[in-house]
């Protein structure tokens, strides 16, 4: 789920955390010599405790997301607004050539 410059998505690295965290509350559930009520507890607090890891991760990543959002459009907005700028300038530039050539023009051309 690489996005084609060696970094995974975001939705990849949360996706591998919650895995990650599941295979290794299983694992520790399975070799942990424990009662079956004791091994239950457990599994149970692990699971919250994975949980709210996962919701907090989540949280902040949804955040970063935010902002990198954020700061995209601000900079997307500043260079439209800067090809507004250039453009208009270009157009008064032209407009201001377009009347100097017909102004010498006007003085060339013989007077019938």
């Amino acid at each position: 789920m690489s996005n084609g410059n060696g970094r995974y998505s975001p939705g990849c690295l949360v996706l591998s955390f919650l895995l990650g965290g599941a295979m290794g509350a299983g694992l520790t559930m399975l070799l942990a010599p424990r009662s079956g009520p004791e091994t239950r507890e457990k599994i149970k607090d692990e699971t919250l405790k994975v949980a709210e890891e996962a919701k907090e991760r989540t949280e902040e990543l949804l955040e970063k997301t935010r902002q990198m959002v954020e700061e995209k459009m601000t900079l997307i907005t500043s260079a439209i607004e800067a090809g507004k700028e250039a453009m208009e300038a270009e157009k008064q530039r032209l407009l201001a050539k377009i009347k100097k050539e017909a102004a010498e023009g006007q003085k060339e051309a013989p007077e019938a």
